[in-house]
């Protein structure tokens, strides 16, 4: 296995401490796992290549790597969110940039990279394209303590891992700011109608988003401070402007751009999300989080389903 990234001092102290020790010190590299500073080098000869990189730098990366592809090469990510201002899903983004036929999956679902790391038990999803490829990636990753699941929904994967980072800054929010119990689960709840009416308006399957990268991912992202993006909303919550959160969390925090974008996917198709609408003003127009509350709490009363 070879491990290449842009920064080469970074990569160079992730191979003499044979872990990366900024955000991951305690997870040991594999013996087989080698860190080189050449693209070319890392991608000679091999067939199965994992690409992890915020959604705003995919396009950027999968071209990068596209020169040195074979026929035979197939590609995976862990990215998650929609491609700001095109509004485009991943696997399109990799249509357009590697070919339509090549195999291509995404790798989602509730995994802290902590616990992953500390070899707690995680179950994922992959989905994929092309069946052979889910299942040999399921079979690649799966050991004594992970477990992964196949699917062929890559859109509702993928708008899944997009939506949840929305919804849990405004978790954040809510618990930050004393809400309770009672506004948190209704938040998630509501937040995953939400999830659910913008994926199958883009061709998913409903039952993804009852499954690990739709509820799973919601729910643990929601309620677990090791979220970038719940601790985006705490953040807020305590007066911290979007800027000082950002440089306190000192990671990216998904959520801000995917709000941005999935409220333009969403007027675009004529699909009402009231709860990621109003997450979308804090963050960009400075509306409070009590109003944004008063507003959610006002609309014209419906029908749950």
């Amino acid at each position: 296995m070879r491990l290449w990234g842009r920064d080469e001092q970074q990569l160079a102290q992730m191979a003499a401490d044979g872990c990366n020790s900024r955000y991951l010190p305690g997870a040991r590299f594999p013996d087989n796992l080698r860190a080189v500073t050449s693209l070319e080098e890392c991608l000679d000869g091999v067939r199965d290549i994992l690409v992890a990189v915020p959604s705003h730098g995919l396009r950027e990366t999968l071209t990068a790597i596209r020169p040195y592809l074979t026929d035979q090469s197939r590609v995976c990510w862990a990215t998650k969110g929609f491609e700001l201002h095109t509004g485009k899903l991943p696997h399109q983004v990799a249509a357009e940039v590697l070919g339509a036929e090549r195999p291509v999956a995404v790798l989602s679902g509730p995994t802290f990279a902590k616990e992953v790391g500390e070899q707690l038990p995680t179950a994922m999803t992959i989905a994929a394209n092309d069946d052979e490829f889910a299942a040999d990636l399921a079979k690649s990753l799966s050991g004594d303590n992970f477990r992964a699941y196949t699917s062929n929904d890559m859109i509702g994967v993928e708008v899944g891992g997009a939506v949840k980072n929305v919804l849990a800054i405004g978790a954040g929010m809510s618990d930050g700011l004393g809400f309770g119990a009672n506004s948190r689960i209704a938040m998630i709840t509501r937040g995953l109608v939400e999830m659910t009416r913008l994926g199958v308006a883009l061709g998913a399957k409903r039952e993804t988003f009852m499954g690990l990268a739709g509820m799973g991912d919601l729910v643990l992202t929601c309620t677990d401070n090791l979220s970038r993006n719940r601790r985006m909303g705490l953040a807020l919550a305590s007066g911290k402007t979007v800027q000082q959160a950002q440089d306190e969390i000192r990671q990216v925090v998904e959520g801000v751009m995917a709000a941005e974008a999935v409220k333009e996917v969403a007027e675009e198709l004529g699909i009402e999300m009231p709860i990621c609408h109003q997450i979308y003003r804090i963050l960009y127009e400075g509306a409070k989080p009590q109003e944004a509350v008063g507003a959610l709490m006002g609309r014209q009363l419906t029908s749950e389903s």
